[in-house]
């Protein structure tokens, strides 16, 4: 499986975030002022979600629940969540703190925090290219998930819960302690709008 692995980071390019190896470790500030660290979660599977505002595929799985419904019955499980906006400030999708903070109520968002990357570095250290992109991470700080959220690329709110949902396929092999079955998938959704 290794062998496999690591071909398969190759072919992602080695710039970034490895599946089959430890993920970087970063420090970003959430909505409410707080710095928070990949490596206080040690020990706990985390999941990274990349997020926009202004993404209708994103909105489709919040609009629906489906989002918050995964997000709580992660949160319940000992998951950690962290929704990761990666939008430059002036670009679609940026959030202020504030507007952050009133974006997660709307929402009525589950994630642990809601961080923010304005300067997008903590997104292209993972190589997250769109909204929604999923990262997975075992208790043991490797990186076992990347790619689509589902596999409906549709923005019909009647698909949702209909197609296979890789995070909490993902999640489900790492508590019961078997290699994830999909590893990879390509994500698709929202351009992220770095700086540059």
């Amino acid at each position: 499986m290794k062998p496999v692995l690591l071909l398969l980071g190759v072919l992602l390019g080695s710039a970034h975030a490895q599946i089959g190896t430890p993920a970087p470790d970063f420090t970003l500030k959430s909505c409410d002022g707080k710095s928070i660290s990949l490596s206080v979660f040690k020990g706990r599977p985390v999941v990274l979600e990349w997020t926009s505002s202004e993404c209708p595929f994103v909105a489709k799985q919040y609009d629906t629940g489906a989002m918050q419904k995964l997000q709580q019955e992660a949160l319940a499980k000992g998951v950690v969540w962290l929704s990761i906006c990666s939008s430059a400030p002036g670009k679609p999708g940026y959030a202020t703190p504030a507007e952050a903070v009133e974006l997660c109520a709307k929402r009525g968002s589950h994630a642990t925090a809601y961080l923010l990357d304005g300067e997008g570095s903590v997104g292209k250290l993972f190589g997250a290219k769109r909204t929604p992109e999923m990262y997975v991470i075992n208790k043991e700080g490797i990186l076992a998930y990347h790619g689509a959220i589902d596999d409906k690329k549709s923005l019909d709110p009647a698909d949702v819960g209909v197609p296979m949902n890789y995070v909490a396929a993902a999640l489900d092999d790492i508590l019961a302690g078997t290699p994830v079955a999909v590893p990879y998938t390509e994500a698709y959704g929202c351009s992220i709008k770095y700086a540059r």
